[in-house]
C-alpha cells in the first residue's frame, strides 16, 4: 500500500536526522468535518532537490504539485467523523538518496450546542422511510456504498484533469447544507453528507469540473445517479436524476449539462442532491469550489 510506504519512509527519516529546511501548513487550521483543506509544502535545500513528494491524510494519498520556487501545493480530506486532531505526513526523497519528511495536524472544532436546532432538518414522512429495511435492500445498499468507494479509490490513479475552480452544479437555492442533522418524525436518524439544490422535475445539472464519468447508474436510496471522477483523488455524484445524459466513460467540461432533476431513490420530493469524495473519504462538495486550483 502506498500509505504504508510513505508512513515508513517518514519514520525512518524522522529517525536519522531533525527535521530541516521543509515545512507544511495546512490552511484552514480549524477546519470543519468533512472539510477540504489546502497544503502548502516549502523546502529550502536548494543543494539536493526533490524528485518525488508524496503524502497521506485521513488515510488518503496526497498529490503534490509545483506551485512556485521551492513550493508545492495540495489538498486533503477531513473525515465527517473526525473529532480532536487530524495530521498530515509528507516524505520528500531527493536526488542524492537521502529522505526527509514533515507533518502538520489541524484541530477540528468542537461542535456548539444549539438550543434552536439550527443545524437540524426536521422532516414529517411516511412511515415506510423510517422502517427497518429488509436483510436484501441492506446488502444491495451495501453492495453500491462499496461500488462509491472503488471509484473514490481509483480517482488517485490519474492526476487532476482540472485547470479551473471547481462550480456548482446548478444555480438555484440550497436547501439542506452539509453535516445538517436529519429529524424524520422527531427522531434525528442521520447527517446529510451532501449539499441539496432546489429543482423541478427536469431542471438541468451540470458538471462541476472537467471529469470523465466513471458510473451512470441507478441506487435504492440516491436513485438515478451519475459520478464523476477528476483525477486527484476528488469524485463528485449527482443523486436523484430524473434522466442522465451522459454515458460511463464520457469525458466531460466544467459546466455541461449532465442530467435532469429527478426525485428518483428514496427522497421526499425533487431536488439535486450533490456529493464529493476525496478518495474514499466523503467531503464537503461545496469547498470544492472554494479550494481553488489543484
Amino acid at each position: 500500500m502506498i500509505q504504508t510506504r510513505i508512513i515508513a519512509l517518514a519514520l525512518a527519516a524522522m529517525s536519522a536526522a531533525p527535521l530541516s529546511g521543509q515545512t507544511l501548513r495546512i490552511s484552514p487550521a480549524a477546519p470543519a468535518p468533512g472539510a477540504i483543506v489546502r497544503l502548502t509544502l516549502q523546502d529550502t535545500v536548494s543543494t539536493d532537490s526533490p524528485v518525488r513528494i508524496s503524502g497521506e491524510m485521513s488515510g488518503e494519498q496526497l498529490h503534490f504539485e509545483k506551485s512556485g520556487e521551492q513550493t508545492w501545493r495540495a489538498i486533503g480530506p477531513v473525515p465527517a467523523d473526525a473529532i480532536g486532531e487530524v495530521t498530515a505526513l509528507v516524505v520528500i526523497e531527493r536526488s542524492s538518496g537521502k529522505v526527509d519528511s514533515a507533518s502538520a495536524a489541524v484541530s477540528i472544532p468542537k461542535p456548539k450546542p444549539s438550543a434552536s436546532g439550527a443545524r437540524r432538518r426536521a422532516l414529517s414522512v411516511s412511515p415506510r422511510f423510517t422502517q427497518p429495511l429488509d436483510a436484501e435492500t441492506q446488502a444491495r445498499i451495501d453492495r453500491e456504498n462499496a461500488q462509491a468507494r472503488e471509484i473514490g479509490r481509483r480517482a488517485h490513479d490519474s492526476p487532476p484533469m482540472w485547470t479551473s475552480t471547481f462550480v456548482r452544479p446548478r444555480d438555484a437555492v440550497v436547501t439542506s447544507r452539509f453535516g445538517t442533522g436529519r429529524m424524520f418524525n422527531g427522531t434525528l436518524t442521520s447527517r446529510h453528507l451532501g449539499v441539496d439544490f432546489r429543482g423541478t422535475v427536469g431542471a438541468p445539472i451540470h458538471a462541476a469540473n472537467r471529469g470523465v464519468v466513471a458510473l451512470v447508474g441507478d441506487f435504492f436510496l440516491a436513485g438515478n445517479v451519475v459520478y464523476i471522477d477528476h483525477g486527484g483523488g476528488v469524485v463528485t455524484a449527482y443523486f436523484h436524476l430524473s434522466e442522465a445524459l451522459v454515458a460511463a466513460g464520457d469525458t466531460v467540461e466544467r459546466g455541461q449539462e449532465i442530467g435532469l432533476v429527478g426525485a428518483s431513490g428514496r427522497v421526499t420530493g425533487p431536488h439535486l442532491h450533490w456529493s464529493a469524495r476525496y478518495g474514499t473519504v466523503t467531503v464537503n462538495p461545496l469547498d470544492l469550489i472554494s479550494i481553488g486550483r489543484p
